[in-house]
């Protein structure tokens, strides 16, 4: 069983190092990467306050589909470039949307959905998914969560 204990209140360097820390221990020796998203998407939504989606998104040659996550149903495959997780992908950069109303092609899966932060999973310098999180508050996501996001794209990387 495992018992990790997510507290909000830990400044956000913290609290993303704990969840890394939480992130690596779920996935030590498990090979099975649709267990370890669908674990990795479940602590994330533990620890992390204030969203409404939180997930992966896996590379199918060039395009991305569904992976395990925690929230409403979401949209199943989204091209390379097209959207905030497209855009991640392509670019193989992290994303941090204040108002995702405002970003051009935005993909609508929530309506209640109104800030996003995206990070690619990167193994040997390719994009092998993202992992995505909304939020229904404008501006939820800043530096600190795309950083702290990273980190955990790191575990993700060796264990999907």
């Amino acid at each position: 069983m495992y018992d990790f204990a997510a507290d909000a209140d830990l400044p956000k360097p913290e609290l993303y190092s704990a969840l890394a820390r939480a992130a690596d221990a779920l996935v030590q020796g498990e090979p099975d990467p649709i267990a370890n998203m669908a674990n990795l998407a479940a602590v994330i939504w533990q620890f992390v306050p204030d969203l409404n989606w939180a997930g992966f998104y896996r590379t199918v040659e060039d395009e991305l589909v569904l992976g395990p996550f925690m929230g409403k149903p979401a949209c199943i495959r989204i091209p390379f470039g097209r959207g905030v997780c497209g855009t991640a992908a392509a670019l193989g950069t992290t994303q941090v949307v204040p108002d995702v109303h405002a970003f051009p092609g935005h993909i609508a899966c929530d309506a209640d959905s109104r800030s996003e932060l995206v990070v690619p999973v990167l193994r040997d310098g390719k994009v092998i998914a993202v992992i995505d999180l909304d939020s229904p508050t404008p501006g939820r996501f800043d530096d600190e969560d795309a950083a702290g996001l990273q980190l955990l794209a790191q575990v993700a990387s060796l264990a999907i």
